[in-house]
């Protein structure tokens, strides 16, 4: 057994203390709000669920854990993406998993918050990757230059996710998009997907699921950089019953019925769009496709991969330390780790993504995929008897953060 094994191991003795006198975690006597209690002593959260907190030491100082393991192969238990309700929106977490019914749940995917680039366009609160719930395809990844969020590892891209398979296993993927556009005048590729940002020269395609924002910002930024300036050479159609029934020269806003698709395309696939009278027929394909696995999945949400087979990525960044949020695959994906720093004052100096990497290995993962983190770092989970989740670490922000999305944690009785 290594030091770092025999250092966990020690810790994991002792994890999950309770104060007894007062049903409180030991956890909540770090500065900040103080979490309520968990299930006492035993670390369990609900059937295949469990909980522990530790501290860590770091190269910047010692961090305080908060892990939650999901055991895939209950039958009870399952994981999926928690959402506002659209994709341009934003909701904490705790709301997120409440209304859902999750007895657990951290954070998700990073996510446009701000857009103090583009004067006059407001932020639209949707995630950066792909995004799955309850096998339904709600998102594509915005183009790489176009990602809120630290710089990419190399080789990483916007359309990495962790995701479940309906075969109840836990992955690492890369979800493409891939559609078209047919038209009386021939087809057209589709590249975008309820999208806050779209690829130069491109046309993408908004439901229901965006909800009311405006698509003002899918026209800004570039192919190369997410700073450049909105397009002025954009249109839209919007398509109902398979025909084309309104157009406009700029992106709208507004709810999107159900039976409606809308199409916005910039530059060059503005003037593909022009090309459409009302009344002509229109007909929209477009699935996302797994680079891993032909296995349909349930459940996806974007990040970036730290560790592959056991072995960090290339090229982590191990200066800059933060507040992080990050899952792990074990048990060949039967097993989910879910890891949220404390964002108490003590603790925040946080890892590094390399030392995340590092760390998540010394737990068991053979794969890691990094979340979003900082203020967005938020673990939550529902004790026996409780009807609602409590935060168990200290979000770096107060109250919560609204975040984009969450990975959620359902156990049946």
């Amino acid at each position: 057994m290594t030091h770092r094994q025999r250092r966990l191991a020690a810790t994991g003795r002792t994890l999950f203390t309770i104060l007894t006198t007062s049903g409180v975690l030991a956890g909540a006597a770090l500065a900040g709000a103080a979490p309520a209690g968990a299930a006492a002593g035993t670390g369990r959260i609900a059937s295949g669920v469990g909980y522990r907190e530790f501290d860590l030491p770091a190269a910047k100082g010692t961090v305080h854990a908060h892990l939650l393991t999901v055991d895939l192969s209950d039958p009870r238990v399952h994981v999926d993406l928690l959402t506002p309700g659209t994709v341009a929106a934003r909701s904490p977490v705790s709301a997120m998993a409440d209304a859902a019914g999750a007895v657990a749940g951290v954070n998700g995917d990073f996510f446009d918050i701000t857009e103090t680039q583009h004067p006059g366009v407001a932020a639209t609160g949707a995630s950066v990757g792909p995004a799955i719930a309850h096998g339904r395809v709600l998102k594509a990844a915005v183009p790489t230059a176009q990602r809120f969020g630290p710089s990419l590892p190399p080789g990483a891209a916007t359309t990495d996710v962790l995701g479940v398979g309906v075969d109840r296993r836990a992955r690492l993927d890369r979800l493409t998009l891939t559609g078209t556009v047919a038209t009386p005048a021939g087809s057209l590729a589709l590249r975008g997907l309820n999208q806050y940002a779209l690829a130069q020269d491109s046309v993408g395609a908004y439901t229901a699921a965006w909800g009311s924002a405006s698509r003002k910002r899918a026209t800004c930024g570039s192919d190369t950089d997410r700073a450049a300036g909105c397009s002025t050479d954009t249109y839209e159609v919007r398509i109902r019953g398979g025909r084309v029934v309104a157009t406009a020269t700029a992106p709208g806003s507004g709810p999107i019925a159900a039976d409606t698709t809308v199409l916005l395309g910039r530059e060059a696939g503005a003037d593909r769009l022009r090309r459409l009278a009302k009344g002509q027929r229109v007909t929209i394909r477009r699935r996302l496709v797994a680079s891993a696995t032909k296995i349909p999945y349930r459940f996806a949400v974007g990040g970036y991969p730290v560790l592959h087979g056991g072995r960090p990525a290339a090229g982590l960044d191990d200066a800059t330390a933060a507040v992080r949020t990050a899952a792990g695959l074990t048990s060949g994906g039967r097993r989910l780790l879910l890891l949220a720093l404390d964002g108490a004052k003590p603790y925040r100096s946080g890892l590094t993504i390399a030392e995340v990497a590092r760390e998540m290995k010394a737990l068991g993962a053979s794969d890691a995929f990094s979340l979003d983190g900082g203020g967005s770092t938020t673990l939550v989970a529902r004790t026996p008897g409780d009807r609602t989740v409590r935060v168990l670490n200290h979000p770096t922000e107060s109250p919560e953060r609204p975040v984009a999305n969450g990975i959620g944690v359902f156990s049946a009785p």
